[in-house]
């Protein structure tokens, strides 16, 4: 009977593993290829297959080139999910190219979905994350290396360097998910109400204000 016991406890601690696997990206696939109607919008937990299917549903030449970092962060995202490549319906990858300026900054922000792994094509980067100890893990990383961000957790990359930079980034997720911390405070809709930012980081109204104007869309 013991020996039975200890081995209901075996099989149940596997199946945990096994459970706790399957959610730690997407869901398995269940046929060869469900390549993505993006027409039909999202249906349970991801796309509706089509029929009428062809290579192009499984091609992007969009990470061939440096995308343009003439923005505030010095800093762009080129995105080859399942919205670019339809294909990727329920195969549970995808892949960025991320450019950044010299003094570029992708601000702190988070993949829901997602961990990321990311490989330097160009330049050099200073990377991080933070653990829900609130403990920085950060490393600088050169052409050739590979840094890892946990799924969920907060990260940054920040070219210090002189010249441009660029990273492949992948992620074990047809659609991540990102949100910028900064963003999703202080340009939210409806708005996060200012006593909830003032108490939060400990600043006053005319000082939320003046972070929300900054986040507001240029007319």
């Amino acid at each position: 009977m013991a020996s039975a016991g200890k081995l209901i406890v075996m099989i149940l601690m596997i199946m945990a593993a096994i459970s706790s696997y399957k959610v730690s990206g997407d869901p398995d696939l269940l046929q060869d290829i469900c390549v993505a109607d993006l027409t039909s919008g999202p249906k349970v937990n991801g796309f509706v297959c089509k029929t009428n299917i062809s290579d192009a549903d499984f091609f992007f030449a969009g990470l061939a080139k440096p995308g343009l970092t003439n923005n505030t962060n010095g800093a762009v995202v080129t995105a080859a999910n399942v919205e670019k490549i339809p294909g990727l319906n329920t195969l549970g990858v995808s892949l960025s190219r991320i450019d950044y300026a010299p003094g570029g900054l992708n601000p702190p922000h988070t993949h829901p979905r997602a961990t990321e792994i990311v490989f330097v094509l160009e330049g050099e980067l200073d990377v991080g994350f933070i653990t829900t100890a609130n403990v920085l893990i950060s490393k600088h990383i050169t052409k050739g290396e590979i840094f890892t961000f946990p799924r969920g957790l907060v990260h940054f990359q920040k070219n210090n360097g002189k010249v441009p930079a660029s990273v492949i980034a992948a992620f074990n997720s047809q659609l991540p998910g990102t949100q910028s911390i900064a963003t999703t405070l202080f340009a939210a809709t409806p708005a996060v109400p200012d006593n909830v930012l003032t108490k939060a980081f400990q600043i006053g109204t005319k000082e939320v204000d003046k972070i929300k104007s900054k986040f507001a869309p240029k007319k």
